[in-house]
C-alpha cells in the first residue's frame, strides 16, 4: 500500500470518528442552565469544543486504522475466509 493509500483512508477514517464523537460531552442550554439567545435553538449545544471533536477523533482514526492495516498486512479477514464459511 503507497503512502496516498495510507494517508485517504486515514482520511476516511477520521471524517467517520468525527461524526462518530461528535455528540459526546456537549449539553444543551436547558441542561447548563444558561438562557438561550435570540434565535437559538433548544437543541443547540451550548458548550461545543471543536479541539477536543478533533482529539477524539484522532484517537479513535488511529486505533480503527492500525487495525485496518493491520489486517491489511496480516490476512486476518480475507475474503476468501468470508465466501468459505456458508
Amino acid at each position: 500500500m503507497n503512502w496516498y493509500a495510507i494517508f485517504a483512508i486515514y482520511v476516511l477514517f477520521w471524517v467517520i470518528s468525527a461524526f462518530i464523537v461528535l455528540p459526546f460531552g456537549l449539553r444543551t442550554p436547558d441542561e447548563t442552565g444558561e438562557a438561550l439567545l435570540t434565535g437559538q435553538a433548544d437543541s443547540a449545544p451550548s458548550n461545543f469544543r471543536p479541539g477536543m471533536v478533533a482529539i477524539r477523533a484522532t484517537i479513535l482514526s488511529a486505533v480503527a486504522f492500525g487495525l485496518y492495516y493491520a489486517n491489511y498486512v496480516e490476512g486476518w479477514i480475507t475474503l476468501e475466509r468470508w465466501t468459505h464459511i456458508g
